[in-house]
């Protein structure tokens, strides 16, 4: 059998440009796009858990930058700090979030319609950020405490009947998110190895559009059928108290979309810092001994691990409503623009040696959680289980080591949400200590 043959660079372009104009003949629709053009996938890349270094190079030469023109609209990458920042707290009258207007909606259900409120603007996200704003405050997150460290505990206790040596993704990383997300809204935990894959395939970008926007209508069908079953009779999380308080005004596919946005925000990207983040642990002793011994540090351990992993990689997409101007960089209206989080928070203009991971480093200026308006809502709940997870996880196996080389792991190729498919450690330290 006859081995393709490589076509040269200009080709590959032209060909993947006409592929591109043939699928979205009838207009741009993200749910037919099967693959990402090469230039499009810089902010998503990473070497192990570092930025590619062609990423930091044009954070350096050009911190707004332009990857494509497609379909008549520019493509930019946006990757300094404070360039990124502007972008993110923008006007709504200069910026839109609205990523629907390029999904067809055509021969869907309501279940499958976009929305949620990474992906709206205002008036309507501002009506949708009103019924979760007063859940996530800290008094109100304050009574999930011990909650969550009994969901720690117990993961921690089923990790002792499996080891020494488990994946800690599987039966630490994911399951502990997921389980406090499940307590929040009020739904039940058996479904959690279906949401493991699904959650990984709502941000995988390797198939275009096509992968995400698919496993997206499952989680969204999951949800909105959970609201209507608690419509007559609420439960205790978070879905029950909205009907309770917001019934009469809150459809079920609306507040379906509310819950997917807390449920998906609530454990896919917690699970990957909590992973990482033991990667980093454990490979990092000073750290480990600041979990351990100094309740005070773990803020700064959590704050950095924030700073330096920028799980959520990439921004949600923003659309320029109007020509402005960005970094000394004129963008025009229609004009799309990502927002690199990771390079960002890595920008030499913070402080020195940001390239490194230095759990003793006094907080360093991240936008981890976005900026402005579309601010993660459940920030505040993600630093509260990373704080508890991890030091809970340090404290009961100060010795965990890992069982595989980075090199060996398995980390996502083209994800918003970057994470490790599996990440074998070993609870007491190396086998032969044991023995």
């Amino acid at each position: 059998m006859a081995l393709p043959i490589p076509l040269p660079g200009p080709i590959k372009r032209r060909v993947v440009k006409l592929l591109l104009e043939r699928t979205m003949k009838d207009g741009i629709d993200l749910r037919k796009l099967r693959f990402l053009p090469e230039s499009f996938t810089l902010p998503i890349k990473r070497d192990g858990l570092d930025p590619v270094p062609a990423l930091m190079k044009a954070q350096a030469d050009q911190p707004v930058k332009k990857l494509a023109t497609l379909f008549g609209r520019n493509i930019w990458l946006v990757s300094g700090y404070d360039e990124a920042k502007t972008v993110l707290a923008g006007d709504a009258a200069v910026w839109s979030n609205d990523l629907g207007q390029f999904v067809s909606q055509e021969g869907r259900s309501a279940e499958e319609q976009i929305g949620g409120l990474g992906m709206t603007d205002p008036p309507l996200h501002t009506q949708l950020r009103k019924y979760l704003t007063p859940e996530f405050t800290m008094r109100r997150l304050a009574r999930l405490q011990p909650g969550i460290e009994t969901i720690v505990q117990d993961r921690l206790d089923a990790m002792d009947a499996i080891g020494p040596e488990v994946d800690l993704v599987q039966e630490f990383a994911f399951a502990v998110p997921f389980d406090v997300i499940c307590d929040l809204l009020g739904l039940p935990v058996e479904d959690r190895g279906r949401f493991l894959d699904l959650g990984v395939a709502r941000f995988d970008l390797s198939e275009g559009g096509a992968g995400a926007f698919g496993a997206q209508a499952h989680t969204r069908d999951f949800l909105i059928n959970a609201v209507r079953g608690q419509r007559e009779k609420p439960g205790d999380g978070l879905i029950g108290a909205l009907l309770e308080e917001y019934g009469d005004e809150l459809d079920d596919i609306t507040l379906g979309g509310i819950a997917d946005g807390v449920f998906l925000g609530g454990y896919e990207t917690s699970a990957s810092m909590l992973a990482l983040g033991t990667y980093l642990i454990a490979t990092n002793p000073e750290a480990g001994r600041m979990l351990r011994s100094d309740p005070k540090s773990i803020d700064k351990v959590v704050e950095e691990l924030l700073r330096h992993l920028a799980v959520v990689q990439l921004a949600f997409l923003r659309f320029a409503k109007t020509d402005v101007e960005v970094g000394g960089v004129q963008i025009k209206e229609g004009d799309a623009v990502g927002v690199s989080l990771l390079a960002a928070n890595r920008d030499p203009r913070l402080g020195p040696d940001l390239d490194t991971f230095d759990p003793t480093r006094e907080p360093v200026r991240h936008l981890s959680f976005g900026w402005g308006m579309h601010r993660c809502v459940g920030a505040e709940l993600a630093r509260m289980e990373l704080r508890t997870a991890l030091r809970m996880l340090a404290e009961r196996y100060p010795d965990l080591t890992m069982a595989a080389d980075i090199s060996a792991l398995d980390f996502r190729k083209l994800s918003a949400v970057y994470g490790v498919e599996a990440l074998p450690v070993l609870l007491y330290g190396p086998l032969e200590e044991i023995a």
